[in-house]
């Protein structure tokens, strides 16, 4: 698995995992934000651009990165966070491994399955995939995901480097992931986070999670969109993680 280190000096680990589509990247701010004082981990997902592996499954992903953490970290790190598609593997790797980390940031996690997004995915993709190289287009889209704009020519670069079939593979996966059993053997402090302005599907799921880990904290953010926590306020996004973490 490719990943994107910083801070390899530090003792305290946090692993950050990127949204869909996107890459280590998302995250750039934040690493900049935390400075030294971590070893902070950015693992590419399966299935993106200059990651080592087709995206198979969220739960393979999953246990990639536990495999990873084992025999790289000693088991277990000090905090992992995860957006959207990293948000659900992230689920899945507290669900497989109880002590995979001793804080989690769930933000804007699927837990839902929907069985009609997910029929419309491939048809959808396979006639209109050609555009995902054009810059236009890929303007259209970025905007529609209210990314910040210094984002565009990673986003631009790496979403026309992606495979067709990978595509649709971790889209498929992202509509059809159901949250596990195993999530209530997790050990982590968890925060959960959803925007105020999200699908009506994205805010029970964040409910439903936090039935299911009931020492969880739920935060539903004010005015806020898929993904927006972290991608646009990076300044709050570590502010609150170090409140999580420094005790």
């Amino acid at each position: 698995m490719k990943i994107v280190e910083y801070g390899k000096h530090n003792k305290d680990i946090i692993m950050l995992l990127h949204g869909g589509g996107l890459s280590w990247w998302n995250y750039r701010a934040e690493v900049e934000l935390l400075g030294d004082r971590y070893h902070v981990v950015l693992p590419i997902l399966d299935g993106h651009a200059d990651s080592d592996n087709d995206f198979i499954s969220i739960e393979e992903n999953a246990s990639r990165i536990v495999s990873l953490i084992d025999s790289e970290y000693g088991g277990s790190v000090l905090l992992i966070g995860g957006l959207s598609l990293g948000a659900q593997v992230l689920t899945e790797m507290l669900s497989q491994h109880g002590d995979i980390c001793r804080y989690a940031i769930i933000e804007s996690a699927s837990v839902i399955s929907s069985k009609i997004t997910n029929a419309l995915i491939q048809p959808t993709f396979a006639s209109s995939y050609s555009l995902i190289q054009k810059k236009w287009f890929a303007k259209k889209q970025f905007q529609y995901l209210r990314i910040r704009e210094d984002l565009f020519e990673d986003y631009y670069q790496d979403t026309s480097k992606i495979s067709k079939s990978n595509m649709i593979a971790f889209l498929k996966a992202n509509t059809e992931y159901k949250l596990k059993p195993g999530i209530q053997n997790s050990r982590a402090q968890v925060r959960i986070i959803v925007g105020e302005k999200e699908q009506k599907k994205m805010i029970r799921s964040a409910e439903l999670l936090h039935e299911m880990l009931p020492e969880s904290r739920l935060e539903i953010k004010d005015g806020l969109y898929h993904g927006e926590y972290s991608i646009n306020h990076p300044e709050l996004y570590i502010k609150e993680l170090l409140e999580m973490i420094v005790q």
